[in-house]
C-alpha cells in the first residue's frame, strides 16, 4: 500500500518576483476537483504567487486549454488537474494516455506544468489522493510547475529546445508581465 511509503519532497522554491500561475481543472469529479484546487491554490500562494483557475469539461482538453493560454497569454506555468475513474471500456486508457501525453509534448516544448490529473481505479483512491490535508496530488503538481518556473528563471531564455516564441508573442509578453 503506498502510505507506507516514505516521500521526500524538495524545499518550496522562492522567487525574486511573483509567478502568475494559470490552474486548469476538469471538474468532472467536483469533490475530488475542489480538494485539487485547494492544494494547488494553497502552494501556489505559499510562494507569493497568484493564480486564475479555468474550467474544461475532462482531461482530454486540459492539455488543449494550457497550448491556448501559453500562445495568447502570460502565464509563467501551469497546473492540470482533474480525476480519471477506470471504468467498463478502455475509454480510461485512452484519456489517461492521451491527457498525459499532451501535457508531456507542452512540458517539452518548454512549458512550465505540473500534472496533478489522477487515474485511479475508484474514487475511494482519489479521495486518498486528492485531500489537501492527506496525499494532497493538487498541491504536488502546483509545487512540480513551482519547481519547473524557477528552473526557468534561473537559466533564461529557450536555446531553441521546442517552439519558440515569434517576434509578436514575445513583445506582447514583455509588455503585459
Amino acid at each position: 500500500m503506498a502510505t507506507s511509503i516514505s516521500h521526500d519532497t524538495l524545499p518550496r522554491p522562492s522567487f525574486d518576483r511573483p509567478v502568475k500561475v494559470l490552474i486548469v481543472v476538469s471538474p468532472y469529479y467536483r469533490e475530488i476537483a475542489d480538494e485539487l484546487l485547494a492544494g494547488a491554490r494553497a502552494e501556489i500562494e505559499a510562494t507569493g504567487g497568484t493564480h486564475e483557475t479555468i474550467s474544461v469539461p475532462g482531461a482530454l482538453e486540459v492539455p488543449t486549454a494550457i497550448s491556448i493560454a501559453e500562445r495568447m497569454s502570460n502565464y509563467d506555468g501551469y497546473v492540470a488537474l482533474g480525476c480519471v475513474v477506470r471504468g467498463e471500456t478502455t475509454h480510461y486508457d485512452t484519456v489517461c494516455n492521451d491527457s498525459s501525453r499532451g501535457l508531456t509534448l507542452l512540458g517539452l516544448q518548454g512549458l512550465c506544468i505540473g500534472n496533478g490529473i489522477l487515474t485511479v481505479e475508484n474514487t475511494e483512491q482519489a479521495v486518498v489522493r486528492a485531500e489537501a490535508k492527506g496525499q494532497n496530488k493538487g498541491g504536488g503538481a502546483a509545487a512540480a510547475a513551482l519547481h519547473l518556473i524557477a528552473l526557468t528563471r534561473k537559466w533564461g531564455s529557450p536555446k531553441g529546445v521546442g517552439f519558440l516564441p515569434t517576434e509578436n508573442e514575445r513583445f506582447a509578453r514583455s509588455t503585459s508581465a
